[in-house]
């Protein structure tokens, strides 16, 4: 019984190393630039869009062009911040064995 407590004391542990990670995640800032600079999003680590900036002048391309840009950069946003939680919910997750599992 005694690797039962342990176990549940890893899980613990664990548990409240999510809970900091998710605090520190929603707070981490990814900025993505694409069309030359014409296009800035700004999401957190937990993929919430924070900011969407363009310029002006961009606005007078052609509307498929402005939009797939748009669309690319905000995607490449969300990809980067996906990758940085996964990476960061390895670091935590990682420390933690079950014996018997995996």
């Amino acid at each position: 019984m005694a690797g039962v407590g342990k176990l549940l004391k890893q899980a613990q542990k664990m548990q409240r190393q999510i809970e900091t990670l998710q605090g520190q995640v929603s707070t981490k800032e990814i900025e993505v630039t694409n069309g030359g600079g014409a296009v800035k999003v700004k999401v957190n680590g937990g993929g919430q869009v924070l900011a969407l900036t363009l310029d002006p002048e961009f606005l007078k391309e052609d509307a498929k062009l402005v939009s797939d840009t748009i669309l690319a950069a905000v995607q490449d946003a969300l990809k980067q911040a996906k990758e940085y939680n996964d990476a960061e919910m390895q670091k935590v997750t990682s420390a933690f064995q079950m014996p018997g599992m995996f």
